[in-house]
């Protein structure tokens, strides 16, 4: 689910060791090759340098034969051994891409995935499709990925896009990142609450959607690396990690208005069983889509 740092087979041993000693490096080219020789992959050193120099890839390239601050070196140091305990990278930076945005990521908030940028676009699509006024949904934001991607590519006038999320802390995670989208921020609103109970009760959708957890309690699948060290609450649900999608796909029916459409992110052996759901639950045109890997990954149905 997650891109896994490598180990340093031939570097020191200890983790908290530097790259930053004055007799070492004195330029940012000298760093970017010793961080290189630490961690033992290149362009994840060259993100790491980047963070550490305070300056985007351009920037940073342009930089090359400059001297770093004690500071910058001091930051490039920490993000080194943490990098090296096998903290995951994008945790190490601090941040990550999705679509057009750079979030910020921290272990409060699942690591923005490939997968869940598909079901961003699938939703985007859909709210195209209300032409004069759309109303979205983002149950479970998180650090707020879907949701503000949302606001962000549909057009600024009609647009309204709500971001839910149980945990507070993936809420302050998510307004931080809501000031990163600039003129669409005033069409995001921010609700703290389990699922739907976090809305106000005349709140109705054209859209929802939502990446929940979804992970079987005892899943044998889950990397070791996810399990470790993103949040347990956003990855499992049940002894079949359909307890959340049960409950969403229940309350989604009287929040959506006639004709609007509910889109899950689902795990890839789920979709025979998220698709008898939808259809119990009254649901039309339900569909399971498959991910860049072929697998089950997007659940969708409509309101009728």
């Amino acid at each position: 689910m997650t891109e896994s740092p490598q180990s340093d087979p031939t570097g020191p041993t200890d983790p908290t060791s530097t790259v930053g000693d004055e007799d070492l490096a004195t330029t940012w080219r000298a760093l970017w090759a010793e961080t290189s020789e630490a961690i033992d992959d290149r362009q994840h050193a060259r993100w790491i340098c980047e963070v550490a120099s305070s300056t985007e890839p351009d920037e940073f390239l342009q930089s090359l034969d400059e001297a770093p601050t004690v500071r910058m070196v001091s930051h490039l140091d920490a993000m080194i051994a943490r990098y090296r305990t096998g903290e995951p990278l994008q945790y190490v930076l601090g941040r990550w891409a999705f679509r057009r945005l750079d979030l910020a990521v921290d272990q409060r908030v699942l690591i923005p995935r490939p997968e869940t940028e598909i079901v961003a676009e699938v939703a985007l699509v859909i709210a195209r499709g209300f032409d004069a006024e759309r109303t979205i949904i983002d149950l479970g934001t998180g650090s707020g990925a879907i949701g503000l991607a949302l606001a962000d590519e549909l057009p600024l006038n009609g647009t309204t896009v709500w971001l839910t999320d149980t945990s507070s802390d993936a809420l302050d995670v998510a307004r931080a990142n809501l000031a990163g989208i600039g003129r669409a921020a005033p069409n995001v609103q921010i609700a703290h609450g389990s699922w739907f109970d976090a809305l106000p009760l005349d709140v109705v959708a054209d859209v929802i959607v939502s990446n929940p957890p979804y992970v079987a309690d005892a899943s044998p699948d889950l990397e070791r690396i996810v399990g470790e060290w993103e949040p347990a609450s956003a990855l499992f649900a049940g002894p079949d990690g359909l307890d959340d999608i049960r409950i969403i796909i229940d309350g989604a029916f009287s929040r959506l208005r006639s004709g609007g459409w509910l889109i899950l992110e689902i795990g890839h052996d789920q979709g025979p069983a998220v698709q008898q759901l939808l259809a119990a639950h009254g649901y039309a045109e339900a569909e399971i889509r498959k991910d860049l890997s072929g697998l089950d990954r997007i659940a969708l149905a409509q309101r009728p």
